[in-house]
């Protein structure tokens, strides 16, 4: 072939996505994944929303390599012996929930889509650059060898090299990302699904905050997979060099809590993986296309995260989505100038991607309290034990309690603060 119509770099949910939709519409495409296979670097939390997936691929998890599907969500404030948890529990479990999925295996799957509808999946080749023509990008290079193409869809990860040289976005910075560590750790089904009062297909998504993390921004997570745990924590990265911690002693260190252990107990790790995570949403979105290319994905740093909700597989697909329909129409309109691209920004905004990032655009700075991760979780966990517990003294009621509690911890003033902060942020 002379020419591809366009170049997916990266064979993620984002490129994936792309190539699909591309193929399916008869474009020539061609996807390079740096990996010996989609899905080899298997960092992902495990929570995957799937309206888009729905859209794509109707009943996609009827055939789809899915874990579990999400009836249980639990938000839990550590200390370092204490917990106290916001449990929510559904017997309706279904498709809006979001389902559990191990990457290694949901990618491959995705690629193989993405090759029957017609797309080429080249592994264990790196794009490293450009090629140009007229000042516009016609291609990469790999290596020595030059792949043309009318159009390049940048979806290769937070790391983008290729981003920063085509000039759609600088390189982000410690505050813009958050490091992941996770680790697979192997149970029997039964032994998860009774620690987890989980019943056949169901799933839970446990998400924690406070001591897991030493008080840095950031927070743990456990995921249910069949026979396995997907268990981690993400920690701001600028707080991780202040600090002179390891994201790897954290991740020790959340194991180790009570509550954790009686999770893992007698578990065997099989995996270990490390990832950024773009999060400050709006303030490092790119320049969304240029002449002959077009970024999406976490490369494009589209990413929600509000402290509840770290979301980002989802916003991947729509933006693949989004960026093949504009480089479907740029083809029958032979233009892939600037101006044409812009069709995709466009769809962005008509969509939840941009829309959900600005109703949430000062969660990322709101997050960046101390309070949240060191004095609330300690201050509930108080008032909790102080509720709970009978010494013989009589109790006070329940706001006698809250100050006392508060008392050389944190000021009125300070809580109503953090409080109209969080309804501006969340």
């Amino acid at each position: 072939m002379d020419k591809f119509d366009a170049i997916v770099v990266g064979a993620g949910p984002a490129g994936c996505a792309a190539a699909y939709t591309m193929a399916r519409e008869g474009l020539q495409v061609l996807v390079l994944e740096r990996g010996k296979y989609p899905g080899a670097k298997n960092m992902w939390g495990g929570a995957f929303f799937g309206p888009v997936m729905e859209e794509i691929f109707p009943d996609f998890w009827k055939e789809a390599p899915v874990e579990r599907s999400v009836s249980r969500h639990t938000i839990s404030m550590l200390t370092e012996h204490e917990s106290l948890s916001f449990d929510f529990r559904s017997d309706r479990a279904h498709k809006n929930h979001g389902f559990i999925v191990l990457r290694a295996k949901f990618d491959q799957w995705l690629a193989k889509k993405a090759e029957q509808a017609g797309a080429i999946i080249a592994t264990s080749l790196e794009a490293d650059d450009f090629l140009y023509e007229g000042g516009a990008v016609a291609g990469v290079k790999v290596g020595g060898e030059s792949f043309p193409a009318s159009v390049v869809i940048l979806a290769d990860g937070a790391n983008s090299l290729l981003a920063a040289k085509a000039g759609l976005r600088k390189e982000f910075g410690p505050h813009d990302v958050k490091q992941g560590v996770k680790e697979v750790i192997q149970l029997p089904r039964e032994v998860i699904e009774d620690r987890f009062q989980l019943q056949g297909d169901e799933g839970a998504a446990l998400e924690f905050i406070g001591s897991c993390t030493r008080g840095l921004p950031g927070g743990g997570f456990v995921y249910t997979n069949k026979d396995s745990l997907s268990v981690g924590v993400v920690v701001q990265l600028a707080a991780v060099g202040e600090q002179k911690v390891k994201a790897s002693d954290l991740l020790e260190d959340f194991k180790n809590h009570p509550l954790i252990q009686r999770y893992i107990s007698k578990g065997k790790t099989v995996e270990y993986s490390a990832h950024l995570i773009p999060v400050t949403g709006v303030k490092i979105l790119p320049t969304f296309a240029k002449d002959g290319i077009l970024i999406t994905g976490d490369a494009a740093g589209l990413v929600l995260g509000t402290g509840l909700i770290l979301e980002g597989a989802n916003f991947a697909m729509a933006s693949g989505v989004a960026a093949a329909q504009t480089v479907i129409k740029a083809k029958k309109d032979e233009d892939f100038t600037t101006k044409a691209l812009a069709h995709y920004e466009g769809l962005l905004k008509s969509r939840f991607v941009l829309k959900e990032l600005n109703t949430f655009k000062r969660a990322p700075e709101f997050l960046e309290n101390e309070r949240i991760y060191n004095t609330y979780p300690e201050l509930l966990c108080s008032v909790a034990m102080k509720m709970f517990e009978n010494d013989g003294i009589p109790r006070e009621g329940s706001f006698k309690t809250l100050m006392g509690s508060m008392k050389g911890k944190i000021t009125i003033w300070q809580l109503m603060k953090d409080a109209w902060k969080a309804k501006e942020s969340l």
